[in-house]
């Protein structure tokens, strides 16, 4: 070997070659493949230093023994036939650490003067970085890949301007009522029905403008099931571009959208037949957003106010109210949106055919939730109860004229049947007496009806004064109560949570409540014996509370007692006379004193009746 190379290759020029070699190279010779030489780029790769020529590869490489390397030189050394190793997989223990690496290299034989082979040339790249790239870059397909197939979405890539379709998600499949055949075929042979769509010339436009192209609610009619549908879609065409900016394929996304649509027509369908029935009422219909602006108004309003859709309608409702009027009506709307309970209100709105004159208006409106629970909008009405508002004014006057004429007659009528009662208790005749005093009785029922009446007109004329002054509240609830206990079977318990003490309010319409919620407990309790009666200070306010233990209230029906006319209804084994005006009255003179009455009843078992009133004007 020694007379070989000397004869042959000088030392310079090979270490000269070896060393500036863009590749890593190394010469091993004997049947023992001993390092006569390695360039720094081959001493790199085995992580070794220049001290280990001479030495066999295998002593300083024992890892390299297992992988086959052994048997690859052998038989080059053997066969002199040339070994190609393509990005072929190493594991070298470097610098203290056991990893992989992937080199490109040539076993090629060495040969003498002689053609006999006296050692392996081996020249080699190494590709690490490459492969680990190119494992990185399948790694990001396949997971590309994996999330496209698996999206929820339809998925598909178009190549060339052909459009053959090389990629399409099961879900693009199913869309398209395809199977996974058509995937290779163009788009126009796998989905003829696109022909006279839009579809296939849009996409081969893109190929040429190179721009996206996105579209909402698009309709696609494909054949599914072996019937030709309608589908609706949300979908885009993003072309794929190489490095030099061509277009070399448009990558399709798309979202059904056919229930969503399908629902939206359904909805405008539904909301045109509610505009034709609102436009067919003579009551004035509305729609209004949740901050009260309206959004609707049907024709009866226009014909009847002269305005057009394009004013704004929210304005001009204000501008017909009467001006006190309209602070009222926006504290009770801006509460009803806060509880998200029906406005009910009546008020009067401008005569558009008389100016200056005023019309009396129903306003109503629910809340519309959506599905989420909350609310989208209201929908309203105004009602003209004008003409009811007269009748109902006329049949106050009636009630009062007529209560006023009835006081005269009757109170003569009372003291001509005590003068009876008395009469006949001095002759002796007690029977004939009882029968008086039961007509005394009933003449009292009379004169509380009338009074109740005279209190209700002058309540909705405003006329009821209240003559407010000091008095002991515990005092007059004593009086009431024992005035009660005397026509009354029930025993009335008292009980006091301290001292009240002076209220200044007015003492007689005061005491007027307490009975009538005393006179109502005993009424609504007719198998029961008892009325509890409590009274207490709350805060700086008096409070009485009246429980019994009769029929109760159901809970739909609670708000409603305090309201004009309304009576409580109980089984049919019981008839409850009465106005249903006591309540009522109740409740007036409570609001005006600035206090509140509220109930709370459980349906069969009893209710209980409270009012708190201020102790003292502020």
């Amino acid at each position: 070997m020694k007379s070989f190379l000397e004869q042959n290759v000088s030392q310079e020029s090979l270490i000269t070659l070896f060393s500036q070699a863009p590749v890593a190279m190394c010469l091993l010779t004997g049947d023992n493949f001993s390092i006569n030489s390695a360039n720094p780029q081959m001493l790199e790769i085995w992580g070794k230093q220049t001290s280990v020529i001479g030495k066999s590869l295998f002593e300083i490489l024992p890892e390299i023994i297992d992988q086959g390397f052994k048997e690859i030189l052998e038989n080059v050394y053997r066969t002199g036939e040339i070994f190609k190793g393509n990005k072929w997989p190493v594991f070298l223990e470097k610098y203290g650490k056991y990893d992989e690496y992937f080199f490109t290299f040539i076993f090629a034989p060495v040969y003498n003067d002689d053609k006999k082979i006296i050692g392996i040339s081996i020249v080699a790249t190494e590709v690490t970085d490459q492969i680990s790239s190119e494992r990185k870059l399948k790694e990001s397909e396949y997971r590309f890949e994996h999330l496209i197939k698996k999206s929820d979405y339809p998925i598909a890539i178009y190549r060339t301007e052909d459009l053959y379709i090389e990629f399409a998600n099961d879900q693009m499949l199913k869309t398209w009522g395809k199977s996974s055949s058509v995937v290779g075929m163009k788009l126009e042979d796998a989905l003829p029905e696109l022909e006279g769509q839009p579809f296939i010339g849009i996409l081969k436009n893109i190929f040429k403008t190179g721009e996206t192209y996105a579209s909402k609610e698009a309709s696609a009619d494909l054949i599914v099931n072996g019937k030709l549908q309608t589908f609706y879609y949300d979908f885009s065409y993003k072309p794929l571009k190489s490095p030099n900016g061509e277009v070399y394929a448009i990558l399709n996304m798309a979202v059904d959208i056919t229930d969503l649509v399908m629902a939206k027509k359904e909805i405008q369908e539904r909301e045109k037949k509610f505009r034709d029935l609102a436009d067919s009422m003579p009551q004035f219909v509305w729609t209004c957003d949740t901050k009260g602006e309206i959004t609707y108004m049907n024709k009866s309003w226009y014909r009847y106010t002269g305005s057009t859709e394009n004013e704004n309608q929210t304005s001009l409702v204000k501008r017909m109210m009467r001006p006190e009027t309209i602070r009222k009506v926006d504290e009770a709307w801006e509460e009803c949106v806060k509880t998200n309970t029906p406005f009910v209100m009546e008020y009067e709105l401008g005569d558009p055919m008389q100016k200056g004159n005023y019309r009396w208006f129903l306003g109503r409106a629910i809340p519309n939730f959506s599905e989420s629970g909350e609310v989208n909008q209201w929908t309203g009405t105004f009602t003209d109860i004008d003409e009811f508002k007269q009748l109902e004014t006329q049949k106050d006057n009636f009630l009062g004229i007529a209560s006023h004429e009835l006081k005269t007659p009757l109170t003569s009528l009372k003291l001509y049947t005590q003068f009876i009662k008395n009469n006949l208790e001095k002759a002796g005749d007690p029977k004939n007496a009882n029968v008086a005093r039961r007509m005394d009785y009933q003449i009292d029922l009379l004169t509380g009806l009338i009074n109740e009446l005279l209190d209700v007109t002058k309540i909705q004329k405003g006329q009821m004064q209240l003559n407010e002054s000091l008095f002991d509240f515990d005092k007059l609830v004593d009086e009431v109560v024992e005035e009660q206990q005397m026509t009354s079977r029930h025993k009335l318990f008292v009980s006091r949570s301290g001292t009240i003490g002076e209220v200044f309010a007015d003492r007689h319409r005061i005491s007027q409540v307490i009975a009538n919620l005393i006179s109502n407990a005993i009424k609504y309790s007719p198998d029961a014996d008892e009325v509890h009666i409590s009274t207490s200070l709350h805060g700086d306010q008096a409070q009485f509370n009246v429980k019994d233990f009769g029929i109760g209230i159901p809970q739909d029906k609670q708000s409603k007692v305090f309201e004009q006319y309304y009576r409580i209804n109980g089984s049919k084994d019981y008839t409850f006379s009465g106005l249903g005006l006591g309540l009522f009255i109740s409740a007036e003179i409570i609001r005006r004193t600035g206090g509140e009455i509220f109930v709370s009843s459980v349906e069969g078992e009893g209710s209980d009746f409270c009012f708190r009133i201020p102790k003292y004007k502020n």
